[in-house]
């Protein structure tokens, strides 16, 4: 069973941990097997805090700028429609899924722990549809149309993906919520959207914003 699945990666930090399915609020097309908050019966021990930090298990929440570039997709299907596409640190899924059920091609989750890509497929069959899975963006296939990431410049050192993105392909999806100011002009904005975490963890309104960007075509 997926979620047997998911549940032992996820119980390698949170010996409490499983995952129950739902609907992000931010884009309640797609289902996603997600972390269940009603298993936190009272405060987490320091030992699973700690381990939650030390190996979050990123894939099991749906952030905010996730669900907005999905729902965004699903509203504007032309962007992808008939198109290769690859979802780079695709976590959950819910962007290359959102590309197939718009009628990519081909929508590739693309990302580096194994635990995300077994998401991503569980979260495919649970919508019905199958997208491809790509370890590690070094592996990714040649003759990518659209490239999408969501919250992937968290970490300053990961800004010149905006210009690897660019490179890689004709046309480059972003979804945002830490930087106000990209510093690449080669990206021009499209929307401000606002969305929360789901599940919800209560983070500071400022992560709530989330700015679409487009490059190429």
């Amino acid at each position: 069973m997926p979620a047997e699945r998911l549940n032992h990666h996820l119980r390698k930090t949170l010996t409490r941990g499983r995952v129950a399915v739902s609907r992000p609020a931010g884009c309640p097309r797609i289902a996603l097997h997600l972390f269940d908050p009603g298993v936190l019966e009272g405060p987490l021990s320091h030992e699973e805090a700690q381990a939650v930090v030390a190996e979050p298990a990123y894939w099991s929440f749906c952030w905010a700028s996730g669900q907005v570039l999905a729902q965004w997709i699903l509203d504007n299907p032309n962007w992808v429609a008939g198109k290769r596409v690859l979802d780079f640190g695709s976590g959950s899924g819910i962007v290359a899924i959102a590309s197939a059920l718009a009628g990519a091609r081909e929508a590739i989750a693309c990302d580096t722990d194994p635990a995300a890509l077994d998401a991503a497929r569980a979260n495919a069959e649970l919508n019905g549809i199958e997208i491809g899975l790509c370890d590690d963006w070094g592996n990714r296939p040649a003759g990518l149309d659209v490239v999408t990431a969501a919250d992937v410049l968290y970490d300053p050192d990961n800004r010149p993906l905006l210009e690897v993105f660019r490179t890689a392909a004709a046309r480059v999806l972003l979804a945002d919520s830490r930087m106000k100011v990209l510093g690449d002009d080669g990206y021009r904005k499209q929307a401000t959207i606002e969305a929360r975490t789901w599940p919800d963890l209560h983070e500071f309104e400022e992560f709530n914003r989330v700015r679409i960007y487009l490059a190429g075509e």
